[in-house]
């Protein structure tokens, strides 16, 4: 089964320091580069006949996909723990998530305090500035214990330990908004760590007990495809009606959009309804699969249409290499 391309967790225009521009440009590039990479080798494996393959073929295949996959892996942590609810974590680091008793106790235990924690941690990143490479925070199974690592190209972790946080030290993590300016960059993201995250993958990681979900980014009530489940549907000549659903001042900010998609104004739902072919099942996006995808999906499958939204919206198909065009 190939790896599916996860909608983007974070709300990339509510963070602070750091700009939607940046975040989108990351999810969809760098991220959704790995997952189609990473898919690409594992089919190619599929087809190779282990025992007459030269060794040097396995061996490079091999480690290309261990890297691939650890981007992914390390990409969906990142995304994952970005957000914050405003409360202040560190005295004088601005706004972020307070961190709660689960996660402190555990690094007051390890580091002696949560500020040393986060010496070691900040310092390791700017240890990678000039260097590719993640900064992570893993918690040790075996020894149940937690570790601030580095990991370099991707693919250097600790065995038995699970991941809890990481921050991308590539310049691809930070060059559009901080030019060299790293330092920035990092105390950035350190403001905008979503502590709940840490907590409920601590939680499992140990296994204490199952996580509740910290929110829900989506109406699970509203029928949805995913954008490989779109990708299928339309290379197979399935008759769609894909309706761009970006608020208008959003959708006039850009200058593309899904190919073969129709933009509607959400807001103007009643105006144009009608035009719709009752006959041809209807596909709505948004930016990012929030809200506004979700909620006009709703909307129009009361009028008595076959509607779903897209999950993770346009960012998920531009970063699973679906094709764009220019507005109409």
């Amino acid at each position: 089964m190939p790896h599916v391309l996860i909608p983007i967790p974070c709300k990339p225009w509510m963070l602070n320091g750091l700009s939607e521009r940046l975040i989108v440009s990351h999810y969809e590039n760098e991220y959704g580069t790995a997952v189609r990479c990473l898919n690409a080798i594992q089919e190619a494996l599929a087809t190779i006949d282990f025992e007459a393959a030269p060794s040097y073929q396995l061996r490079a295949m091999k480690q290309e996909e261990l890297a691939a996959l650890g981007s992914v892996v390390l990409h969906e942590l990142y995304f994952g723990a970005l957000g914050g609810d405003g409360g202040v974590v560190f005295t004088g680091s601005g706004p972020g998530t307070k961190i709660g008793e689960v996660v402190s106790a555990a690094l007051e235990e390890q580091f002696g305090s949560v500020a040393a924690w986060r010496r070691e941690f900040v310092a390791l990143a700017h240890a990678l500035v000039g260097g590719p490479g993640w900064v992570v925070l893993c918690y040790a199974r075996g020894e149940r214990r937690l570790y601030n690592q580095i990991a370099f190209d991707h693919s250097h972790a600790m065995i038995d330990a699970v991941p809890l946080l990481a921050i991308d030290m590539y310049e691809h993590a930070y060059h559009i908004d901080f030019g060299a300016n790293a330092s920035a960059y990092i105390d950035a993201f350190m403001r905008n760590i979503d502590w709940s995250v840490v907590s409920d993958r601590l939680v499992a990681a140990r296994g204490d007990s199952v996580p509740a979900q910290a929110s829900q980014r989506r109406d699970d009530s509203v029928p949805s495809v995913s954008v490989e489940e779109l990708a299928a549907e339309r290379a197979r000549g399935e008759r769609i009606q894909v309706l761009d659903a970006r608020p208008k001042h959003y959708f006039s900010r850009g200058s593309d959009m899904m190919e073969g998609a129709t933009w509607r104004d959400p807001d103007r739902v009643d105006e144009w309804s009608g035009e719709l072919s009752p006959d041809a099942p209807i596909v709505v996006y948004c930016a990012y699969g929030y809200s506004v995808g979700c909620d006009l999906t709703a909307r129009l499958r009361e009028r008595g249409f076959d509607a779903k939204y897209v999950r993770g919206g346009l960012a998920a198909w531009y970063a699973a290499g679906g094709q764009r065009a220019l507005k109409r």
